[in-house]
């Protein structure tokens, strides 16, 4: 029988002070979210906005690269801590983490 992770710490980048927090749903990204499970593992995740999803995979095409990727990957309606606090639980119900590779 599988159990279910309860608790979980997200972990924002050290540069995400107050103005980062508030200039961040403009940009529509945030990297180097790190969620630590209750088990001991951490995953990188970076987050992004429908339109600038398409920002990047357009630059992609662009430079000759006919996709865009990134382990990690979540988009939200919009990239705010909020957000992000949000949609955790449903990553973890999903069971989201079971595919990535936890970071050391």
């Amino acid at each position: 029988m599988a159990t279910a992770i309860r608790t979980y710490t997200i972990v924002f980048p050290d540069e995400y002070h107050e103005r980062r927090e508030l200039e961040t749903p403009a940009k529509g990204w945030l990297s180097d979210v790190e969620v630590h499970l209750e088990d001991g593992r951490h995953y990188a995740l970076t987050f992004f906005d429908p339109v600038r999803l398409a920002q990047e995979l357009a630059a992609d095409v662009q430079a000759g690269r006919p996709y865009f990727a990134e382990a990690g990957l979540v988009v939200l309606p919009e990239v705010s801590t909020a957000a992000i606090q949000a949609a955790i639980p449903g990553l973890l119900q999903d069971g989201f983490f079971a595919q990535l590779k936890p970071i050391s």
